[in-house]
């Protein structure tokens, strides 16, 4: 199984990004895999809405996993996005939001979903990880991070 260092492309590393709610941030993601791997947009707005509506992607210490099934993808979909202003996100300890991970995946792939989604709550527990996520400037300093994170544990 491919891990979150093996799927997450520096393209795909968003920092500093200003939006005002879920709905806003959820469009920016859509126009962006749209822009840069020709999914459409409103699928992925309309699938990470409904995801949230089921319950929120929050999980604490700043951070969410919008996570959604996308129809007709052939390969997962990965994305961070670091929020300029954190934002309200229902998670479980009602702190506001700044680490945005977003995992899409093909319709059929439950396993490779859930150990994406495992693995990525395994990281955004683990608060050096977070720290230094918080210090890097560029997205290839994301990018080399999520590579090494398993030498923060």
């Amino acid at each position: 199984m491919d891990s979150i260092a093996d799927l997450l492309r520096t393209e795909d590393v968003i920092l500093d990004l200003e939006v005002v709610s879920k709905t806003q941030l959820f469009e920016e993601i859509g126009q962006h895999m749209e822009g840069m791997h020709g999914m459409p947009q409103a699928w992925i707005v309309l699938s990470l809405s409904r995801r949230e509506q089921v319950g929120s992607t929050g999980l604490g210490e700043g951070v969410a996993i919008p996570h959604a099934r996308i129809k007709d993808l052939y390969r997962i979909q990965l994305a961070y996005v670091r929020l300029k202003s954190p934002l309200p996100f229902a998670a479980p300890d009602g702190k506001p939001v700044s680490d945005i991970f977003v995992l899409l995946v093909p319709k059929e792939a439950t396993e490779a979903h859930l150990g994406i989604l495992a693995e990525a709550t395994r990281m955004f527990s683990n608060q050096r990880f977070r720290e230094r996520l918080h210090l890097c400037k560029q997205p290839l300093e994301v990018k080399q991070l999520f590579t090494t994170w398993s030498l923060l544990e």
